[in-house]
């Protein structure tokens, strides 16, 4: 979480992790001192850890991604951190930032947080092995930067102009770079966006 873009939100702002896994960025926010916290997932074992490890907090199972079972406009923030990475296609990706509109206020916050291209030896070798699978309209994907790891996931890797055009409903608050660490432990580029859905009227 980046200290200047939570700072001046209300510690007591409904707040959705979309994507939530077990709940260690959930975790984050409460020790900010935030206490209106939902996660939400899709994975049914991991909302089972996070309800264990986290038992004071409220998770969702999201049955039917990308459908949230929250009313128009329930939240002011809505956190979404390493997911898009797990969406490879545009289709996709576009319903679930919908869905994230319709469910925060006029006004809300989105909070974005994902994977750039890499332009190392490894990623573009993987990007480029694998574009023939998942580059060329497979599965509604378009995109280079999609490969798939070890244990048969697809993911994405994005430019950085991608989520300009993704979050083209919102309006930017701010945008920057980070180093972050993959899954595997691997030095990876990163991007963190804060959109902000226009004002009723």
């Amino acid at each position: 979480m980046h200290a200047p873009w939570t700072a001046a939100i209300s510690r007591d702002a409904a707040i959705l992790d979309y994507g939530c896994g077990y709940g260690r960025t959930m975790t984050d926010l409460a020790e900010l001192g935030f206490t209106d916290l939902t996660g939400a997932d899709s994975s049914a074992g991991m909302i089972g850890t996070a309800r264990t490890q986290h038992p004071t907090m409220r998770f969702e199972l999201v049955d039917t991604p990308p459908t949230l079972p929250f009313p128009d406009a329930r939240f002011d923030l809505a956190v979404l951190f390493a997911v898009l990475t797990c969406i490879p296609g545009d289709a996709a990706q576009r319903r679930l930032i919908d869905e994230l509109s319709r469910i925060l206020k006029p006004g809300g916050l989105l909070y974005v947080s994902d994977l750039l291209l890499g332009d190392d030896p490894r990623s573009r070798e993987r990007y480029e092995r694998f574009a023939a699978a998942h580059g060329n309209g497979t599965n509604g994907v378009f995109a280079y930067g999609v490969f798939e790891t070890s244990d048969g996931a697809v993911c994405r890797h994005h430019p950085a102009d991608h989520f300009a055009t993704l979050l083209d409903g919102f309006e930017v608050q701010d945008t920057r770079r980070i180093g972050v660490a993959t899954m595997n432990g691997n030095a990876a580029a990163g991007i963190q966006v804060l959109v902000r859905k226009p004002a009723a009227g």
